[in-house]
């Protein structure tokens, strides 16, 4: 799991509220982290990895928003690898984790060890929302024709800008002058809590306001390609308002944990004494979220594959494939794993000026793909709905 108190961990005189969740059945608690991360890395490549019977990923030129959705994967996969190489060293070599305890050790790998996966695990993840939060603004300047794909390079220069930044700012902050002295006062824990959540709070208030403008933007695309809105067109709209809802549920489902057991730990930092009898409930709840965020911050990558692209089976297809002749692919674009329809006859087009789409329409029309990429259904609808297959 992903959380600032794995690096105050770091600290020898850390505080009485990391020092009861971190010692909390420290063996079990490294267990879940293990077992979560584990299924959520093997459903996620799962759900990555080419299936039999499916059209082979082949597009023209991949749109960021595809990108993004790998990249986000990617992200998760990285991050949870971390999760079970530190939790495997916890469980296999406890004396090791023992030494971090020590104030005055000459021993420096156990802090070394505890300080580079926590910022590892921390850098992945919060990489992670930078990248979620690109989504939501690339979804909103596709629709409104101001992004492609050459803005990819300055998604990662903003996302893996940040990201390192606020974390080495917030790693520098915690431990200056040394590890020995960090979290002597809150000068040096308030910095480094707050680079870390700004990134997820960032994505829980802003996502969902991009997402709003973004479906009423296709809504509005969708009327004026046609002077109507059909049917297709509502369940198209709606479809893509829901692959909206389904990424943030999976977000605040996964991290809503987080803000809930620091909002409770910061509450009994500031008492005399956490062990106090009417903290009981407190501490209680503090514990429990705490094993919560072991089981659904590593789950966060299956379920976001879930959110993108639905469950595409285990029928993997793992054999090699001819490759492609590059202008075969002018005749096709994909949109996920489904091949996006365009059933377009070009000789009787060019003969026929009535079957010709206009380029606003076909600007429209990958627009929402992009937005709908991985959702079959959506595809064929948009497709049956679009003036290119009706000209057809």
């Amino acid at each position: 799991m992903a959380s600032p108190r794995l690096e105050t961990y770091c600290c020898p005189n850390r505080d009485a509220a990391t020092q009861l969740v971190v010692n909390f059945q420290p063996e079990v608690f490294c267990g879940v982290c293990i077992g979560s991360a584990s299924v959520s890395l093997l459903l996620t490549i799962l759900q990555l990895l080419p299936k039999k019977g499916q059209t082979p990923r082949k597009m023209l030129k991949a749109s960021s928003s595809s990108t993004i959705l790998l990249l986000i994967s990617i992200c998760d996969i990285l991050g949870g690898l971390g999760i079970i190489f530190r939790s495997s060293i916890w469980l296999g070599f406890p004396s090791f984790i023992a030494n971090i305890s020590v104030v005055n050790g000459t021993d420096m790998w156990p802090s070394a060890f505890c300080v580079g996966s926590a910022m590892w695990i921390q850098l992945l993840y919060s990489a992670g929302f930078w990248w979620l939060f690109c989504y939501a603004v690339d979804s909103y300047l596709v629709i409104r024709r101001s992004a492609g794909l050459s803005t990819i390079v300055l998604y990662h220069m903003m996302t893996w800008g940040l990201a390192v930044l606020l974390c080495v700012e917030g790693i520098a902050l915690l431990y200056y002058p040394s590890l020995s002295s960090c979290e002597n006062g809150l000068e040096h824990a308030i910095p480094h809590y707050v680079t870390t959540y700004v990134p997820l709070l960032l994505v829980l208030v802003v996502n969902p306001i991009l997402f709003r403008r973004t479906v009423s933007a296709v809504a509005s695309l969708l009327k004026g390609r046609q002077g109507i809105y059909t049917e297709n067109e509502r369940r198209l709209g709606t479809e893509i308002q829901i692959r909206f809802f389904k990424i943030m549920l999976v977000f605040v489902i996964c991290w809503s944990s987080n803000i809930i057991n620091e909002s409770l730990l910061f509450y009994l930092e500031m008492q005399p004494d956490i062990n106090d009898m009417p903290l009981k409930n407190i501490r209680s709840a503090a514990l429990i979220t705490w094993v919560v965020m072991g089981v659904l911050n590593p789950m966060q990558g299956f379920l976001f594959t879930l959110a993108f692209y639905g469950w595409t089976g285990c029928r993997v297809d793992l054999k090699w494939r001819k490759s492609e002749i590059p202008w075969e692919s002018l005749s096709s674009s994909t949109v996920g794993e489904n091949a996006y329809p365009s059933p377009v006859n070009y000789q009787t087009s060019i003969h026929d000026p009535k079957k010709i789409p206009s380029t606003d329409s076909q600007q429209t029309d990958e627009a929402i793909s992009m937005l709908s990429e991985g959702n079959t259904s959506s595809d064929e609808r948009l497709a049956r709905s679009s003036p290119i297959y009706q000209g057809w």
